[in-house]
């Protein structure tokens, strides 16, 4: 037997015990539907977790009550493999938040008080590897990532892996078949030719959806430095799972990284992002990058109604005027601007300096990242974004702004009988003049 059978077979099992582990949580779904998971499978990888996932849904959830209970069960399942059994049953987790993680301890072993831990087990009860984890991952979660060890970082990896993200999806301008209100005519004609041209049954058509797009913009200047290997970690995971995601770094320049984010390899991406930035741990403009971005590549990557995430501490050596007038633009130009600052998680953070007083007035949604707590708290909150665009704040120019406009002379306007005709622009017909033929 070959790897390739080996590796089909134990993802073949590991689905058998996940239908059978959502069937004696109370899951109504029949074999025929574990068939089609199973050949869905050959279309949609399941290392591509969000699809896996929507794809199971759509086979195995046939009750709106069911499911909160098939994504905790996911979540669960679909894991990280560890060492050991859990003693937690899945039947409870329906009833806890979604995304998050069993509490449960270390497994009781054999001479411990309460018997051995597989014999408590309902018989037939697939066990969930979660053993010798909590504590550690308790831990590991509370951290601060610029504490991190070299270790931590990789496990920390592996628990960004579990976060599913979903950023809700969007309506177009392209229509589809679907109990709309639009009539599909041609649709309507071609069915009725069975009743001689009589329209006895109309087909209409709906807005087709597609995912939302992520845009993350990224500061790696010297003060975002204890942070900026773990949010590129956090970038390469993100980009992974949701597909649609375009990715800038910034100092004092924007650079575009997207396609460094195809690599595999998260640490051969750092890499290559490393030397592709030539300004790494420099200086920080924050208006002029996000400038450069509208300027430059908004066209491009916000035409889809995007989600754009930027990151940053706020520690500004640019002019504050452009940084709220460059801020304020892209808020009109995204589905929601939300600003994730790593300092935001400490209790006695006041956002003091002038780049995020500048910027705040036209931010959605001002959150932390500064661990794995906060990066589950974004998880669920893109998840739970509005469908529909939130007004955004009118620009106005700082007071600042306006006594130094109120102070400079304006240039008195130049009079008509002053201005030179001969060096005046002009412009001529080629027939002006001519003598039209009859």
């Amino acid at each position: 037997m070959t790897a390739n059978q080996e590796n089909d077979g134990h993802i073949l099992h590991n689905l058998m015990l996940f239908g059978e582990t959502l069937r004696r949580l109370g899951l109504d779904f029949g074999s025929g539907n574990m068939l089609d998971l199973v050949r869905a499978t050959e279309t949609i990888p399941i290392g591509r977790r969000q699809d896996f996932r929507a794809a199971a849904r759509c086979l195995l959830v046939h009750r709106k009550q069911d499911f909160p209970l098939f994504d905790d069960a996911f979540q669960i399942f679909w894991r990280r493999p560890a060492h050991g059994i859990s003693t937690s049953d899945l039947r409870s987790m329906g009833e806890e938040r979604r995304y998050r993680n069993p509490q449960v301890g270390p497994p009781i072993t054999g001479d411990e008080e309460g018997g051995d831990l597989v014999g408590d087990m309902p018989e037939g009860m697939p066990g969930i590897d979660m053993s010798q984890t909590y504590s550690a991952r308790e831990v590991l979660r509370q951290k601060d990532f610029a504490d991190y060890t070299p270790s931590e970082i990789s496990q920390a990896r592996s628990m960004m892996a579990e976060l599913s993200w979903d950023l809700g999806r969007r309506r177009t301008r392209r229509t589809q078949v679907g109990a709309g209100d639009a009539l599909d005519w041609r649709r309507t004609f071609r069915e009725n030719l069975k009743y001689g041209g009589e329209l006895l049954e109309l087909s209409h058509r709906q807005p087709r959806e597609k995912t939302r797009p992520l845009v993350l913009i990224c500061d790696v200047s010297g003060s975002m430095e204890r942070y900026t290997r773990l949010l590129l970690h956090f970038i390469h995971t993100i980009a992974g799972d949701l597909g649609r995601v375009e990715a800038f770094l910034f100092a004092t320049r924007l650079t575009r990284i997207t396609r460094y984010l195809n690599y595999r390899g998260v640490d051969e991406a750092v890499n290559e992002v490393a030397r592709a930035v030539p300004d790494w741990a420099g200086g920080t403009r924050i208006g002029e990058a996000v400038k450069t971005f509208n300027y430059t590549w908004a066209r491009r990557t916000l035409g889809s109604g995007p989600v754009v995430l930027v990151i940053s501490d706020g520690w500004d050596r640019g002019e504050p005027e452009l940084l709220s007038r460059e801020m304020s633009r892209l808020q009109r130009s995204c589905h929601r601007l939300i600003w994730l600052n790593p300092l935001l998680g400490s209790p006695n953070y006041q956002p003091l300096t002038q780049g995020m007083q500048a910027a705040l007035p036209y931010v959605d949604d001002f959150l932390p990242v500064h661990n794995l707590n906060s990066l589950e708290g974004l998880a669920r909150h893109l998840n739970s974004l509005p469908p529909r665009k939130q007004p955004a704040a009118a620009y106005r120019r700082s007071r600042a702004a306006e006594e130094y406009a109120e102070a400079e002379p304006a240039t008195p306007a130049r009079r008509r009988e002053d201005m030179n005709p001969a060096l005046a622009p002009t412009f001529r017909h080629p027939l002006w003049g001519q003598i039209p033929q009859d």
